[in-house]
């Protein structure tokens, strides 16, 4: 998986014009029900940032395509959740996963408007909550108006570690003169393990609070 990541982050820092709809194309399909499982965004997101912060990469071509890739992606499952209703649960990709979308239903009514947030930076969740939502019939335009917001909150913040620890090295090394390579493995490095962390440390905290939310993140 390292290296099918490290190939993509390589193609659109070749591809910098298309960077945008590239990784729209990414956001769109992680966003999808059941796919989105499969897609690895967060760390092509964090490798973007880090592109954005070399100048590679046109920051609101990045987030301008994220953002819409993110949104379109969550549309069409809340789409397919609203046309096809709990006839939509009986998919046979959903089968195997009939354990988390009980635990995701009670998580949609519980917190509403909230799980659309929330949802966005729990990875399991993002494949099942606009769906769900969709078969519970949430209004559309309560919905779009959460999918667009926290597509961008999201967005940001998937790019912004990538962003922060580039912007850090060029500073490490203007002042040590350091050698630049050894510089970018290591916060690179460090950047992930300080994600993967953060991420573990909001769901073990999130499970010690509140069960529903605890089985609907359950891998």
């Amino acid at each position: 998986m390292d290296s099918l990541l490290q190939s993509i982050a390589d193609f659109i820092a070749r591809n910098a014009v298309w960077a945008g709809a590239l990784l729209g194309a990414v956001t769109f399909m992680e966003s999808l029900a059941v796919i989105g499982a499969f897609i690895p965004a967060t760390g092509l997101l964090v490798a973007a940032g880090a592109m954005v912060a070399t100048g590679t990469l046109d920051p609101m071509n990045v987030i301008l395509g994220c953002v819409t890739g993110a949104v379109l992606g969550d549309a069409v499952s809340f789409w397919l959740g609203r046309r096809l209703g709990v006839k939509a649960l009986r998919w046979p990709a959903l089968v195997p996963h009939r354990r988390k979308l009980a635990w995701t239903r009670l998580y949609c009514r519980r917190y509403g408007f909230a799980s659309i947030f929330i949802g966005r930076f729990f990875g399991p969740l993002r494949a099942f909550v606009p769906l769900m939502l969709g078969v519970l019939q949430m209004r559309n335009r309560t919905f779009q108006t959460g999918n667009v917001l926290s597509a961008f909150v999201w967005v940001l913040a998937m790019l912004a570690p990538g962003y922060l620890a580039a912007k850090g090295l060029a500073r490490l090394e203007a002042m040590t003169e350091a050698h630049g390579p050894t510089l970018w493995v290591l916060g690179g490095a460090g950047a992930v393990v300080l994600i993967v962390l953060a991420m573990k440390g909001l769901k073990a905290r999130a499970a010690r609070r509140d069960p529903v939310l605890a089985g609907a993140t359950r891998d």
